[in-house]
């Protein structure tokens, strides 16, 4: 038995020291081949060319910060534009609340002088972006375009779910509704 067992591990030894033989010769083998030097010129090359990639991707990353900038510059000004308007709002509002009842004057250079101030102000403020959100009574009620104040009984059947009033106009800048028209809804 002692014998079956010694001759077992001789045999399990011997296979281990071939396989380390084996191993030995092919990493002598690796070794032993020469890594081909680059020449002067064919590190010259390689060096030009990871400065080209370097100077590729430093290239594309400044236009894509001036794009992103310039994005960003005519955001702010939109926004700083947009509360401006917003701040003009209750002037334009008071304005027009004036203008109806100066409208009804008998004084004419008066009503002309008025006028012309009242559209000089509308167009000023329609130049740099400001548009009236087209709301009328009657109008099917949306709660994306409009905000509902308060409900009363409809007049007719009509009115029912619909805009019964405008109490204030609503503006938008652009596709942005900056303040929201408010208005009665019939019920």
């Amino acid at each position: 038995m002692f014998k079956k067992i010694f001759k077992n591990m001789n045999q399990e030894s011997t296979e281990n020291i071939e396989k380390e033989n084996i191993n030995e010769e092919n990493v002598s083998e690796t070794q032993g081949i020469p890594t081909p030097e680059l020449s002067v010129e064919e590190q010259l090359q390689e060096e030009l060319s990871n400065e080209k990639d370097k100077f590729l991707r430093l290239f594309a990353e400044f236009e894509n910060y001036k794009r992103r900038t310039a994005k960003e510059r005519i955001d702010l000004f939109k926004t700083a534009n947009q509360e401006v308007l917003q701040a003009m709002l209750p002037v334009l509002d008071d304005f027009d609340r004036a203008w109806a009842q100066v409208s009804k004057s008998d004084d004419e250079a008066l009503v002309t002088g008025v006028q012309l101030i009242h559209d000089k102000l509308r167009s000023t403020l329609v130049s740099k972006g400001l548009e009236e959100v087209e709301v009328r009574a009657g109008d099917a009620f949306n709660a994306d375009f409009a905000e509902a104040i308060t409900q009363i009984p409809a007049p007719n059947d009509k009115l029912k779910g619909k805009i019964v009033d405008v109490i204030e106009k609503g503006y938008k800048l652009g596709d942005k509704i900056i303040r929201f028209p408010k208005v009665v809804i019939g019920q």
